[in-house]
């Protein structure tokens, strides 16, 4: 029963390895897909009707009332788990990941959430550590933590206004990674999730194409269809690290092309279009709208009505619908998708606006809204 309700979480990863895969991305203007929004001064006042009133009357949530940390709300047996770990008890962390077992979709995010709590303080699981040593779930834990450690002390600011100290720190802690990593797959060898942990790893300190290949090979050996490796990997073969943009499209779209229908594993070629667009600071929607895109659309659609409703993704394949629907001038199947998923936005490609998140969402969410009322 416990790994049913899991399956209804859907976040990215994660607050989690999505927040990562945001850590370059540029920023750019998004004036154009905003339509005629009106200029200051031009006549335009506070109370004059809008997209946001028309939301307002479907029941949909303005920004302040949006949670940006998830696309999907947490079970209870998660949150329960992740408060006591804040409030350093370990025990309920390690019964819901002994229940959720072999489900390695919940098991990698469940184990990053409680990785990013221990980068804060790890008291409680040095206890469970020190209490349970060898602890296969203790040490995946670990695995999570030392990795998100050394994305935190990298920073998320670019390249070139990085210092050298947070460069040699971040490095240092992905090199201590490894460690963590093996011991986390030596003690459960079924796993992907501690060889899933170290794609980062291999992004940060920059594996090579064979080797990168090889780490591949280990998570598709034990969960070929698996959302959250895929994601990660994408990020890998993106321009902006260490592959291009047509390896990151090559990547995707072999991903959607041998995956079984329900996967959910046809949003790859989305977030991979999206990601190109981000490093190019392509604001046109033009790109949107080829016949191609809306192929990839379509077969993203079919996937996500063939997907079991309790998918730990779905809730991000339909923000990813709910986004490109929009800017193909479908809007009454966008406003069906945002209507699935209001309330929760951590997922992309809001979350790669930050503090903005769940403006962006209802900016756009708005603009469908209006322009399905408008073709009633």
């Amino acid at each position: 029963m416990l790994t049913i309700i899991l399956l209804i979480l859907a976040i990215p990863t994660v607050a989690a390895l999505l927040w990562l895969g945001g850590v370059f991305v540029r920023e750019y203007v998004r004036e154009l897909r905003s339509g005629d929004a009106p200029e200051a001064g031009d006549g335009a006042t506070e109370e004059a009707p809008g997209p946001s009133r028309r939301a307002g009357d479907l029941g949909l949530l303005p920004p302040e009332l949006q949670d940006t940390r998830t696309a999907f709300p947490l079970p209870e047996e998660v949150t329960d788990a992740l408060r006591a770990a804040r409030g350093g008890v370990w025990k309920p962390a390690a019964t819901l990941l002994g229940a959720i077992g072999t489900d390695w979709e919940a098991r990698s995010y469940v184990s990053f959430l409680l990785g990013e709590i221990a980068v804060v303080d790890d008291g409680w699981l040095r206890d469970w550590e020190a209490e349970l040593p060898g602890c296969a779930d203790a040490a995946v834990v670990r695995a999570r933590a030392t990795v998100i450690l050394a994305w935190k002390l990298r920073g998320s600011r670019r390249a070139a206004h990085t210092s050298a100290e947070e460069f040699e720190d971040f490095h240092l802690v992905l090199n201590r990674s490894r460690a963590d990593i093996a011991r986390a797959a030596e003690l459960n060898p079924a796993d992907p999730t501690p060889h899933i942990t170290e794609i980062w790893t291999a992004l940060g300190l920059g594996y090579d194409h064979e080797r990168m290949e090889r780490l591949w090979a280990e998570i598709t050996a034990r969960a070929p269809h698996h959302y959250e490796a895929h994601f990660s990997a994408l990020q890998y073969w993106c321009a902006k690290w260490r592959g291009s943009h047509e390896k990151a499209m090559e990547f995707a779209g072999r991903a959607a092309a041998s995956a079984p229908l329900g996967s959910l594993l046809t949003a790859m070629p989305l977030i991979a279009h999206y990601e190109r667009a981000l490093h190019e600071g392509d604001t046109s929607v033009e790109p949107d709208r080829t016949p191609e895109m809306i192929a990839r659309v379509d077969a993203a659609l079919m996937d996500v009505a063939a997907a079991d409703p309790d998918h730990l993704r779905i809730a991000e394949v339909r923000h990813l619908l709910a986004y490109y629907l929009t800017w193909q001038d479908r809007h009454e199947a966008a406003v069906e998708q945002f209507r699935l998923v209001d309330g929760y936005v951590g997922a992309l490609p809001w979350r790669y606006e930050g503090e903005n998140a769940a403006e962006e969402f209802c900016r756009v969410r708005d603009l469908a809204v209006e322009a399905a009322a408008e073709h009633v």
